[in-house]
């Protein structure tokens, strides 16, 4: 009997307990909410925001403002530095250096040990429950797990106390059984150096038998190009015949589909979507035919969502289906009423199921074209299928005025296969944004406001050079998908300007 046969009753209760999720989401939400003002209620930050007599979501939503990192960085400094009780009980030792931006500021999200095992592992859990049910032919436990992690340093100097990815935190903690199903090992997974650490990771992880993988479709997609440079094989199922399943999360997976859908070319092999970042664990794809996320209720976060059309903020029982939301959480890692930065949008409220659907300082509005992710992706994908070309990386930006006077969308992007007409794939993008959003289609009427997007083409590995130089290459880290500044794009263009010279 494999080891998958005798792991898979572990999973069942916890089945059982997603079912709530289908009708009680109201209830599970005002539980998490009571469990945290609760716990928090004797912290420095509780004693100042009335936690002791708040009684529901609506003397929590009077007595607390909405935070974004910078309301809250003094604390987090000083928890940083040793002092406890602040935002949570207790002293907090672990903080995941947040790599949600590019910006040169770094913020460092508190992670408390409820945090790491209620919120983070759980998430986890979730994931691999919700795959055995979909898949009762999976043999995920008879090989080994690819996790791909980032690195941590000391923090502060302070004993026991770390900084660095989530994943490297996640790793440093796992349980030490994991470790037995697990590939690379420890010093290789949490290493600083990509580069160096890519190669290892390939090296060591081509002769077992892996039957999952999971990290950034990004980096994973380096790692594994990597190892079939040194296997010379073609397609990763000659390395790892019993590869099933690659858990993935970080960026939009859309761009790198249908690279993955060449490297592994088994019919047996799944994809499932998680949304984990370094404020918590948010949502898991449950149905495999569809590409919403299930929102995680029991994990000790407590949501709320501001429309990004203007209106009041709403708790989850007040959203939505087909609106845009901007994010906000409270949890049990000290963020409260935290403005995360990512923007939603609900398929489903019975149960609760959404898509992301951008950042909310990753747009272009430049002009009141009002463009997000969510459109680019589409759009891209469009264009892609049409042309049969392929993007690996892309970052956007407006173009305010040329000397002639003339306002656009500038587009920088890296093609992992070119299409054999520029202009085309240009038009059909264009062609197609305009059909996603109605602001971005009422801008282009006949090039009066914005004329028609450019495309400049990137030279390969332009955006990795460019987070290698900001000391970013690998762990988590993102290319901007798009900005209302020229700030990025410009950067990126003069690095791809010396490099054909």
């Amino acid at each position: 009997m494999g080891l998958t046969k005798l792991v898979r009753p572990v999973f069942a209760p916890r089945m059982r307990e997603l079912e709530k999720h289908q009708s009680q989401g109201e209830q599970l939400q005002r539980n998490v909410l009571h469990h945290l003002i609760h716990a928090a209620k004797h912290t420095e930050y509780g004693r100042e925001h009335a936690f002791a007599t708040t009684k529901g979501y609506e003397d929590f939503v009077k007595h607390n403002p909405v935070n974004t990192y910078e309301e809250l960085k003094g604390q987090i400094d000083r928890m940083r530095h040793g002092e406890k009780d602040i935002l949570w009980p207790g002293r907090i030792k672990w903080y995941a250096k947040s790599s949600g931006t590019t910006n040169d500021k770094s913020k460092f999200i508190p992670v408390s040990d409820e945090g790491l095992q209620k919120i983070h592992y759980a998430g986890g859990f979730d994931s691999v429950a919700l795959y055995l049910r979909n898949n009762p032919q999976s043999r995920l436990f008879d090989g080994r797990a690819l996790i791909l992690g980032g690195s941590h340093a000391p923090n502060y100097n302070l004993p026991g106390s770390l900084v660095g990815d989530l994943s490297a935190i996640l790793i440093e903690n796992i349980n030490p059984l994991a470790n037995l199903v697990r590939v690379p090992k420890k010093e290789t997974a949490l290493l600083s150096d990509f580069e160096i650490k890519r190669e290892r990771i390939a090296r060591e992880a081509m002769t077992k038998n892996v039957t999952n993988i999971s990290g950034v479709p990004s980096w994973m997609l380096s790692v594994l190009n990597c190892m079939m440079e040194i296997t010379g094989k073609t397609h990763l199922e000659e390395v790892w015949p019993n590869l099933e399943v690659f858990f993935h999360g970080g960026v939009a997976f859309t761009p790198y589909r249908k690279q993955y859908e060449q490297l592994i070319t088994s019919p047996n092999m799944h994809y499932m979507e998680t949304y984990n970042a370094s404020e918590g664990f948010f949502g898991l794809q449950d149905d495999p035919t569809d590409k919403s996320m299930l929102l995680m209720l029991d994990y000790g976060v407590f949501y709320e969502f501001q429309p990004m059309d203007g209106g009041d903020i709403v708790p989850l029982w007040g959203v939505e289906k087909d609106k845009n939301y901007a994010m906000i959480i409270s949890t049990s890692c000290g963020l409260w009423r935290y403005m995360i930065g990512d923007t939603v949008r609900f398929t489903s409220t019975n149960p609760y199921k959404f898509v992301i659907s951008g950042r909310t300082k990753s747009f272009i509005n430049a002009f009141g074209e009002e463009l997000i992710v969510d459109n680019a992706e589409q759009g891209l994908a469009y264009a892609c299928e049409q042309t049969g070309a392929e993007v690996l990386e892309y970052t956007a930006a407006p173009v305010f005025m040329d000397t002639n006077a003339k306002c656009r969308h500038q587009w920088l992007i890296e093609f992992s296969k070119s299409p054999n007409d520029l202009a085309q794939f240009a038009s059909l993008l264009d062609k197609r944004l305009q059909e996603l959003n109605s602001d971005y289609e009422a801008k282009r009427y006949k090039d009066i406001t914005l004329q028609h997007l450019e495309i400049i083409p990137a030279r390969q590995g332009l955006f990795n050079d460019w987070l290698k130089l900001r000391g970013k290459l690998g762990g988590q880290h993102k290319v901007p998908r798009l900005s209302n500044t020229r700030e990025h794009i410009e950067q990126l263009l003069l690095l791809n300007e010396r490099s054909e010279k």
